[in-house]
């Protein structure tokens, strides 16, 4: 019954939909693109339809830009595992299905993810017939889900993460999502303490695989170009890295007070050089910000160089030196490799502002000391451990981080130090990938997972 009622305020909810994607495709037109899949209406075959008998149909979902390159690194392992599987990907964003676009292969498919109504999961379900359903990190949707167990689809959560505060969410609408999370298959967790939440919210056959990012390789191309910036600066590169709303703001009113203290100390000191001046940059983590964070820059007073207007900009691991300015943008995707190559040090973006932090394996990995702010309940225990190797430090605000990322990037052999803990850091927690690759084994020989009997 409860269910039902969710349902058919699901079904009503179908023309605000189709709204929001009308108005977030004038900033991104790819919400525009294939809108009929988003409700049921899909035309593409089903991948393996002329396949040789046996070659198993992988339902991948990947919802934005993050937990795609969260897949495409399961996916490499899958493929190694089982070369001739077919892939079914979906998404819910128009970044991740731009990023989706890389990890397709003759006879794979890509669509939109189907709109949570009865009808638009029956459709999708039964036009694809997948073996097997693999959900990325924290996407339940109570009617897919039921769905999926209705025609014996086995569905896992593999990298799955809950949140305290998401798990507060679950748990007040407990009567839609505790049957949600106990109908899954296999879940599949980063860490205990994810692997705790998850049960809490009712998930089932819970076990801790590890973080699959750790397994990313930076690319050498992308390191080497930052380097190559970093050279052409001049000077220690400090960036707010994967930024969120409000904080941009915050980070230029810092930049303004620490220039005007420099000033201040130059008029009554001599020691200060002009070439230890950082270069500020800013990497948003939403792309549709671009421009109006390139409108708070200028509205600031600042110098203004964009990623895209760089030397031979656009090809991604190639360029010639940045175009001088006060604040460079980093407005390109697919690139945190080389820019965390090019800072010295990065401000770990949705830190700062309550918003839970983005994920700083990527730049342990890459060699760049994090500094992070209060707000890390998205990543914590990444956080903590990152904390607890030396990889990153954390501080009350911008205010204090500021100075603090500009100490260290001066301070050559504390910054060695923290490069070679977050690289350290890094490698320790690797093996995930492959973990979960043999978990999804048994399923993708036999189409169901061992001792569960699709309801």
């Amino acid at each position: 019954m409860i269910r039902a009622l969710y349902s058919l305020a699901i079904w009503l909810a179908q023309p605000l939909l189709r709204r929001k994607l009308s108005r977030r495709g004038v900033a991104e037109p790819g919400y525009l693109e294939a809108v009929p899949e988003r409700f049921g209406g899909y035309t593409t075959p089903r991948p393996d339809a002329n396949a040789a008998a046996g070659q198993p149909l992988v339902w991948l979902h990947a919802v934005s830009l993050g937990e795609t390159r969260a897949a495409a690194i399961l996916l490499k392992a899958l493929r190694a595992q089982l070369p001739g599987m077919r892939l079914l990907l979906t998404h819910g964003t128009a970044t991740g299905r731009a990023e989706g676009r890389t990890l397709l292969q003759p006879g794979d498919v890509q669509v939109w993810q189907p709109w949570d109504s009865l009808g638009a999961a029956r459709r999708f379900l039964r036009h694809y017939r997948p073996d097997v359903g693999v959900l990325m990190e924290t996407e339940i949707w109570p009617n897919l889900v039921a769905e999926c167990a209705a025609q014996g689809v086995p569905l896992a959560l593999a990298n799955a993460r809950l949140s305290p505060r998401s798990l507060q969410g679950a748990q007040r609408a407990s009567w839609l999502m505790r049957p949600a999370y106990a109908a899954l298959a296999a879940v599949w967790a980063q860490t205990e303490g994810d692997a705790e939440r998850l049960r809490a919210a009712g998930a089932q056959n819970v076990s801790v695989l590890g973080n699959l990012k750790f397994d990313a390789q930076p690319p050498e191309a992308q390191l080497a170009q930052g380097r190559a910036w970093r050279a052409a600066a001049g000077r220690p590169v400090v960036m707010l890295a994967s930024s969120r709303d409000g904080e941009e703001l915050d980070f230029l009113k810092q930049i303004q007070a620490f220039t005007q203290s420099r000033q201040a100390l130059e008029a009554t000191e001599s020691g200060a050089s002009d070439a230890a001046t950082p270069q500020w940059l800013i990497v948003p983590r939403h792309p549709q910000r671009f421009d109006e964070v390139a409108a708070l820059v200028v509205a600031g007073g600042f110098t203004l160089s964009r990623r895209s207007q760089w030397p031979q900009g656009g090809a991604q691991g190639a360029g010639g030196p940045p175009t001088p300015a006060d604040v460079w943008l980093g407005d390109s995707l697919g690139e945190m490799a080389a820019y965390y190559a090019l800072a010295d040090v990065a401000l770990l973006g949705g830190s700062f502002a309550p918003l839970g932090g983005q994920n700083l394996i990527e730049a342990a990995a890459c060699g760049c000391p994090v500094l992070m702010g209060p707000h890390t309940f998205n990543f914590a225990e990444a956080a903590q451990q990152a904390l607890s190797a030396g990889a990153a430090e954390r501080l009350p605000d911008l205010a204090a981080a500021l100075p603090r990322a500009c100490a260290l990037a001066a301070d050559k052999a504390a910054h060695r130090r923290m490069a070679d803990a977050g690289r350290a850091f890094a490698r320790q927690h690797q093996g995930a990938a492959a973990r979960t690759a043999q978990a999804l084994a048994p399923w993708l020989g036999a189409g169901q997972a061992p001792g569960r009997t699709p309801a």
